[in-house]
């Protein structure tokens, strides 16, 4: 097994963000394949870790890269090897554990609810006792874009809710984990996002960076917290080594 991390890009657009900038602090080698652009999806089982992040596309898709897409992510999860699935990436992994994705009743955009209220996480009691978690509070608000939410299969543990889209963090075999909403995000990812996603060009671009603006060091924290975490639990340390 490499020491090395493989991230996996749904869509060009969508990146690390965050995690970018823990891997150069901790020396963590890591590979991209922007299956977007063509790339492979690499053999999971020669990284350490995996992480899968956001993208337009369904896991229902019926399309060859979407099948092999979560192949992979099954095998990864097979073989226990540590897994992190951002929105796209987290429904692939409940797809690959057994579960089933289907449309939102509403969809979930920006950090506000239509009535105005802000998005939130409630940290379950599983969670609460989980790695992922460690060092955060048991509740937080949080960014969201997706259009689609998960039923997860019996055995998928749930770490986290929502009022709106109950299931927001959810674990599957001994450390693959899955987050509906998006803590990787930075405010170039968002001010991109602004240009290239409708229902954020319709909330607007200056009131979303306003937004993000206002509560940016405690999303940067929990974001930075929670992406380390997972870092721990998949046995990289601060040189970059296991």
């Amino acid at each position: 097994m490499q020491e090395r991390l493989l991230i996996v890009k749904n869509i060009t657009h969508e990146g690390p963000g965050l995690l970018e900038g823990l891997l150069i602090d901790r020396r963590i080698d890591a590979d991209l394949a922007d299956l977007s652009r063509g790339d492979p999806f690499p053999d999971p089982l020669s990284y350490r870790a995996l992480v899968v992040l956001g993208g337009p596309q369904s896991v229902n898709d019926p399309t060859p890269a979407m099948r092999n897409e979560i192949k992979q992510i099954k095998r990864a999860l097979e073989r226990d090897i540590p897994y992190l699935g951002i929105c796209l990436g987290m429904q692939a992994l409940v797809h690959a554990a057994g579960g089933t994705v289907l449309p939102c009743h509403e969809k979930e955009t920006g950090f506000f609810d239509p009535a105005g209220n802000p998005y939130q996480m409630e940290v379950s009691e599983e969670g609460r006792g989980d790695p992922l978690f460690k060092g955060l509070g048991e509740r937080f608000r949080v960014f969201q874009l997706h259009g689609e939410t998960v039923e997860p299969a019996t055995g998928t543990v749930l770490l986290g809710t929502s009022h709106q889209c109950r299931h927001q963090a959810v674990k599957a075999g001994k450390h693959a984990y899955g987050l509906q909403c998006h803590f990787e995000m930075t405010r170039g990812t968002l001010d991109r996002w602004t240009e290239i996603d409708p229902d954020l060009n319709a909330i607007g671009r200056e009131r979303l960076l306003g937004e993000f603006d206002a509560m940016q060091n405690e999303y940067r924290t929990i974001g930075l917290r929670l992406l380390g975490n997972f870092l721990d639990i998949a046995g990289f340390t601060e040189e970059g080594t296991a």
